[in-house]
């Protein structure tokens, strides 16, 4: 099918489009290579526009998630071979799982350390640790789910960069701040990626450096959220710098902002700290809800969309990683069920409307 009119022949502009919003993410690949329009349509805000409004978007976390070995007890072991990871997919409210696609040429696994991000319906993959050589990457994988394809990206500027605070604007551009060189020491410098253009572009240094720092992304501003100075090794500020995206600027280090070890989600208002969820209200914190002793000890990962806050994690070390939601409103957790390949240690990960 190559004609660029009708969506569908035969039926009028709206009635097609309406057709095409119903489509599950799975089969966008296929919505691609049936026409140019049809393919045309993906990339469009009306398009999502109407997708959301009716309610057939979904909430998506990919999940940079260690391959489980069936053969392996959970037991810790003081000489362990390294873990080989891939990139998964949980769907919350359904409780779908599956697993993306390998990078080409990344036979061992996906990049050690690396940082996942969404941006549009691509899924950028930037930075890590060679799983055979561990040699440091500034390489950058993309991952279109229009077309179920992978493509390289221009790697990150400057020297190799590891630990460091990654967010995006979900519709253009991915940013980089902080983490640490060779030499351990950490960085200051931040940049840039936007992927339709593949081009890196250098922002202001920030105020202090940040090695092992969380970036959030919200309402126009990359906030980068707590880490430690090359002196201060494992002490974890509970500072945040702010970048406003429009202006090209930083904003003043709040200081102060965690109230102690924090693992901050959302637009830095929701936080798990201490075993707890709490939001943040004016200048404190006020926990709202008990975290599952399932994933109380050890938290991988946090995100937050309309009213929910998944959290993975798990009881102890060499155990197995599982999956809760929080309806903030109800104040109850319902757990995501998991089949047992999806089951292993999570590094890092992002949300996805798809």
């Amino acid at each position: 099918m190559d004609t660029d009119t009708d969506l569908i022949p035969g039926l009028p502009e709206d009635v097609g489009l309406e057709c095409l919003v119903r489509i599950h993410y799975n089969h966008f690949s296929s919505v691609s290579s049936v026409s140019k329009s049809w393919r045309r349509q993906l990339h469009l805000p009306e398009f999502w526009r109407r997708r959301r409004a009716a309610g057939f978007t979904r909430q998506v976390i990919v999940l940079a998630q260690s391959r489980v070995d069936p053969t392996r007890d959970h037991m810790p072991k003081k000489y362990a071979a390294a873990p080989v990871y891939r990139l998964t997919l949980c769907e919350p409210e359904t409780g779908i799982w599956a697993e993306l696609p390998s990078i080409p040429g990344y036979s061992g696994g996906l990049p050690m350390f690396c940082q996942v991000v969404g941006v549009g319906l691509d899924l950028v993959v930037v930075g890590g640790c060679d799983p055979v050589t561990w040699e440091v990457s500034n390489s950058v994988f993309i991952y279109n789910f229009a077309t179920a394809t992978w493509r390289s990206g221009a790697y990150m500027p400057g020297g190799p960069r590891l630990f460091f605070a990654c967010a995006s604007d979900s519709l253009r551009r991915v940013f980089v701040a902080g983490g640490h060189d060779n030499d351990k020491r950490a960085l200051r410098t931040a940049m840039a990626y936007d992927v339709a253009g593949d081009v890196w572009s250098a922002m202001p240094d920030m105020a202090t450096e940040r090695d092992e720092a969380k970036g959030i992304f919200h309402a126009g501003i990359f906030h980068i959220v707590g880490g430690y100075r090359t002196d201060m090794q494992g002490q974890f500020e509970t500072s945040t710098e702010s970048f406003d995206a429009a202006t090209w600027q930083w904003g003043p280090v709040r200081e102060d902002f965690l109230d102690g070890p924090t693992t901050c989600t959302g637009n830095c208002d929701i936080a798990v700290q201490g075993g707890d969820v709490a939001a943040r209200e004016g200048s404190t914190w006020r926990v709202v809800a008990d975290m599952p002793s399932e994933v109380r000890n050890i938290t991988a990962y946090v995100a937050t969309w309309r009213g929910k806050v998944l959290v993975i994690g798990s009881e102890g070390f060499g155990g197995a990683y599982k999956t809760f939601v929080l309806d903030l409103k109800s104040g109850k957790w319902e757990r995501v069920e998991a089949g047992d390949d999806f089951l292993g240690h999570v590094q890092s990960g992002c949300c996805m409307e798809l």
